[in-house]
């Protein structure tokens, strides 16, 4: 199985973006998934999280109210819609997709940059 991120790139101060995460061969409605984000010396950090089903989500406070995490399970696809971007939300996303057996799945992760 695998995740293949697509989407980010550049983006304007306080602008938006949309980032896509298509699995396959693997069941992925019985799969939690995550996005991350990692910057220049820091460790890789959860932003936004939905469950299975997509009834649950939650956000890191650093994105809370502008960033929005969803999930297709009839196509295998899972988004987040970045807005208001910020000059500190730059770095790489990457989606990550977790089973209850601990079986888990990493994107190839996108680069986001948010020029000022």
């Amino acid at each position: 199985g695998q995740l293949v991120d697509s989407g980010g790139g550049l983006a304007q101060l306080a602008g938006a973006l949309r980032h896509s995460c298509a699995a396959s061969g693997f069941p992925f409605s019985h799969y939690e998934v995550a996005w991350y984000r990692q910057t220049p010396g820091k460790e890789r950090e959860m932003v936004a999280h939905i469950s299975s089903t997509g009834y649950t989500t939650d956000y890191a406070g650093s994105v809370k109210g502008r960033f929005s995490i969803s999930r297709d399970n009839s196509l295998n696809m899972a988004y987040i819609e970045m807005s208001s971007l910020k000059p500190e939300d730059t770095g790489m996303y990457y989606c990550r997709a977790d089973s209850e057996e601990a079986n888990v799945y990493w994107g190839q992760g996108t680069q986001v940059t948010v020029s000022s």
